[in-house]
């Protein structure tokens, strides 16, 4: 593998890492949104990752490596989780049913937040790996000096 792909394959991370801490902070901004534009209360979102192919570069198709090539990530889609709404007793909420019940969003802001670490570690891991294969990059220049 080339540093170019090393740096495309984190980048790759960086985009989907990226995608998944915008849709937390969502699902935190509306941890108490009883109402949305389709009716009832905010539903939580979360990224599905998947393998993504690299395309493979000049040299590996010349020389016919096939022990497999390198594979970055990529969000195929963006799902809301369907479980239940947490009920709240508040009969005088304006959104509170007929016993007094308020609907609220499935967002456990706890896990949204472990989640949230998780993606920035994440984030972190990949800036270190770009700034590896630069610094090689860097490197390998100076010997041709």
């Amino acid at each position: 593998m080339d540093i170019f792909t090393a740096m495309d394959v984190s980048a790759s991370a960086l985009t989907a890492e990226r995608t998944r801490m915008n849709l937390i902070s969502s699902n935190l901004a509306n941890a108490n949104s009883t109402r949305t534009a389709e009716g009832g209360p905010y539903k939580r979102k979360d990224a599905v990752f998947a393998a993504d192919p690299r395309k493979p570069s000049f040299g590996s198709t010349l020389s016919r490596i096939s022990d497999g090539q390198p594979t970055g990530v990529q969000v195929t889609q963006i799902v809301e989780d369907q479980s239940a709404p947490r009920l709240k007793y508040d009969p005088h909420h304006p959104d509170a049913d007929q016993s007094g019940n308020v609907a609220l969003p499935n967002v456990n802001v706890v896990e949204e937040m472990a989640d949230m670490i998780t993606a920035s570690r994440a984030y972190e891991a990949n800036v270190t790996a770009v700034q590896a294969a630069k610094a090689m990059a860097m490197k390998t220049l100076e010997l041709g000096r």
